[in-house]
């Protein structure tokens, strides 16, 4: 973030969702119902795979992408949606 001369506020990078970017992200679904529901239980697989891995369990498949620092399993399962990594059959 950067101020300019008359001291407003200018972002350098959008945050957020936008990254990795909607329109891409529905270029791999149906919709964006599809798309909030199929990086959802993505996001809990990989949650439920990391505690598992604290128990000695494993039933379910660790992140498809390298984690970055601080990054949250729903942004690791929108990363692997974009890369193409997951396939999506409409209704599950």
């Amino acid at each position: 973030m950067t101020a300019d001369s008359s001291d407003t506020l200018v972002y350098d990078t959008p945050e957020g969702i936008t990254a990795p970017p909607i329109d891409e992200l529905l270029s791999k679904v149906s919709s964006k119902y599809a798309l909030v529901i199929f990086a959802a239980k993505r996001a809990r697989q990989i949650n439920s795979y990391y505690q598992e891995q604290d128990e000695g369990v494993f039933e379910f498949i660790g992140p498809l992408v390298t984690p970055e620092a601080g990054e949250k399993p729903l942004s690791m399962a929108l990363r692997e949606i974009q890369a193409g990594l997951l396939e999506h059959e409409e209704g599950q």
